[in-house]
């Protein structure tokens, strides 16, 4: 960080200058040619009885359970004195130290080689650190400061990138354990550019883009004029800027084929990894991840859940609204790059092509709320079961959910108030996401109340799409754009196979859903298709040619292999139920006046509008 923030930025503050009562750790990387990093730990005023040190079980911006102390090993305690103490393994990721004195250091082997949003990885080209995965924490002491220093002299072109407030000698400050845990790091050779942002108060503020990639700093410039337009249409939205801590936001972005791939945010910062073989050539592909983790240092860093307040790293963190939190953010982050630019009206309306067909097709949709679906997040959100689940039947990611809800949202608001989405953003930001109070569902409806000025409209919206499984007229909401929703295959045969595999001439069936045509006649998964109507099937193009060789309504008999016993069944053919969204020039219809100014003012930039 020193190469790359200077020494005017250097923070005044020394380590004498805190309440010497600050937890502080030291990292160095050894072995990183073998994912390895060393970490100590010291922590001072210990206070009498058994102390508790563990590692984290949850992460900021995930909410299922992710087992980190699976990668810690050489685990030791030491006395101020370095003398070894006494540990006794209460749980695979929990050390008790029965008998010590008032300081205690600590240290282990971290392994990481999973480049991601919520893992670490080590290797000779960089550290890349999600802190609940690297830094084991003493329990009962989140409220204490943090200080970490990173040795690595032997790579003498790495430098360090983070959120968190830099002071001499290599080492950052962070007020807490919340705060500590919130703030991923990058340590490499890494290119970057960065543009200063004038909030509404005058003060101006920093955005650095930080890359690890293999690309010419040309291309890196380039990249940061495209965000600064997508940035642009981010404020637009809110009307001004967060107050980022420090005066700085950094995008934390890793490129590289064998990544792993993830976007998570984080308060003044967002850590983003990218599978592709670096950023040129790429570049329209990419932004996807970089605006809706973006739009997230509004929407949950602090416009943010009750549920979330204080994050557990215990255990997962339930919580009834991440379809606005996570599903909100997956509209605009789409819909803020066609404002921008850089993306078309027609990469949009696929977009919402995607989100309507999930929210009236999928049965989790068809039979679970969004609430629902954001309490099953500690399930589905990356989870560690390895075992099956009915997901498939009983859930719709809240991601999609919810940007299904915002867009409905957005629609009714425009064509029944005369208001928009954006208008609904800025309210919840003026009453709970600049003072930065935790809102519930009843508070996210009282605001919608207030805006609307229709305490009717927000009960029955929330009542009935929010708490209920009721759905909106997206055909009708949408023709106010000019856009048409239809069957995508009208008249065309569907039995509801999914994504059959097929392999040394045996096909076999994933988990079917409810409603389907294969479901209704039994099939299930791992089932093998025989024959279909006396044909037999050896690969997918045989399943597809029956298919279309039929109409909705047909009859037709399957042989197939369930557990290795051959069995029969009948299956009906039903209608595609697939949509498409289509602009009504293009079905030879008329764009009326109305229309195309509807779409204008959804669709194209607001900037000017500030």
């Amino acid at each position: 960080m020193k190469k790359f923030l200077g020494a005017t930025l250097l923070c005044a503050l020394s380590f004498g200058a805190f309440a010497q009562n600050e937890i502080s750790y030291n990292v160095s990387f050894p072995n990183a040619i073998h994912h390895e990093a060393e970490i100590s730990m010291s922590i001072t005023d210990v206070p009498s009885g058994t102390l508790k040190v563990r590692m984290s079980r949850s992460s900021p911006g995930r909410y299922a359970t992710h087992e980190f102390g699976k990668n810690v090993y050489n685990f030791k305690a030491f006395d101020s004195n370095g003398k070894a103490l006494a540990i006794k393994r209460s749980a695979g990721d929990v050390y008790e130290i029965p008998s010590h004195g008032s300081t205690v250091k600590v240290t282990y082997t971290l392994f990481g080689n999973w480049i991601d949003g919520t893992y670490a990885g080590f290797d000779e080209s960089h550290a890349h650190m999600n802190i609940p995965a690297t830094f084991a924490f003493p329990v009962g002491m989140d409220a204490r400061p943090r200080l970490v220093q990173f040795k690595y002299n032997e790579k003498q072109n790495w430098k360090v990138a983070t959120q968190l407030k830099p002071l001499a000698n290599n080492t950052f400050y962070a007020a807490n354990l919340q705060y500590f845990m919130d703030s991923p790091i990058e340590i490499a050779d890494y290119k970057t550019a960065k543009w200063e942002v004038k909030n509404k108060d005058g003060k101006l503020q920093t955005i650095h883009l930080i890359t690890h990639s293999n690309d010419t700093q040309k291309t890196i410039d380039n990249y940061a004029e495209m965000l600064k337009k997508m940035v642009d249409e981010h404020v637009a939205v809110w009307g001004e800027f967060p107050t980022y801590d420090y005066g700085n936001y950094y995008f934390l972005d890793d490129v590289y084929p064998d990544n792993a791939g993830d976007g998570m945010e984080h308060r003044n910062s967002t850590s983003i990894v990218q599978r592709t073989p670096k950023i040129e050539g790429y570049e329209t592909n990419l932004l996807g991840t970089f605006s809706h983790e973006y739009f997230h240092s509004w929407n949950v860093e602090r416009l943010r859940p009750k549920t979330l307040e204080p994050f557990n790293f215990e255990h997962s963190n339930i919580s009834d609204e991440l379809w606005l939190a996570e599903g909100f953010t997956q509209y605009y982050g789409s819909l803020l790059l066609t404002r921008a630019g850089l993306k078309t009206v027609d990469n949009a309306a696929q977009t919402f092509e995607g989100m309507v067909n999930a929210v009236l097709n999928s049965p989790g949709a068809k039979n679970y709320s969004p609430i629902d679906a954001s309490r099953y997040a500690v399930f589905a959100d990356a989870g560690v079961a390895i075992d099956q689940t009915n997901k498939s039947n009983i859930f719709l990611s809240y991601y999609t959910y919810g940007a299904a809800t915002a867009l409905a949202l957005d629609l009714r608001l425009r064509s029944e108030f005369k208001l928009t989405l954006d208008d609904y953003m800025r309210a919840l930001w003026k009453a709970h996401g600049k003072p930065e109070i935790p809102y519930t569902v009843q508070d996210l409806q009282k605001v919608l109340s207030e805006l609307t000025k229709s305490p009717s409209f927000a009960n029955e919206f929330f009542s009935s799409y929010i708490y209920g499984t009721k759905k909106n007229d997206y055909a009708k909401l949408l023709l106010n754009a000019g856009f048409v929703l239809r069957k995508a295959n009208p008249g065309k045969a569907y039995a509801g196979f999914g994504r059959a595999t097929a392999v040394d001439g045996k096909v076999t069936l994933p988990q079917t859903l409810i409603g389907t045509p294969a479901y209704e006649a039994g099939l299930d998964v791992d089932d093998v298709i025989l024959t279909i109507d006396d044909k037999k099937v050896n690969g997918l193009a045989d399943l597809n040619a029956v298919t279309d060789a039929h109409r909705p309504g047909d009859v037709v008999a399957i042989t197939y292999l369930y557990r290795g016993e051959q069995k029969t069944t009948e299956l009906t053919f039903s209608e595609n139920p697939m949509l498409e969204i289509v602009s009504i020039e293009k079905t030879g219809g008329t764009l009326t006046p109305a229309m195309q100014s509807f779409r204008a003012n959804w669709l194209n930039s607001q900037v000017k509008s500030r």
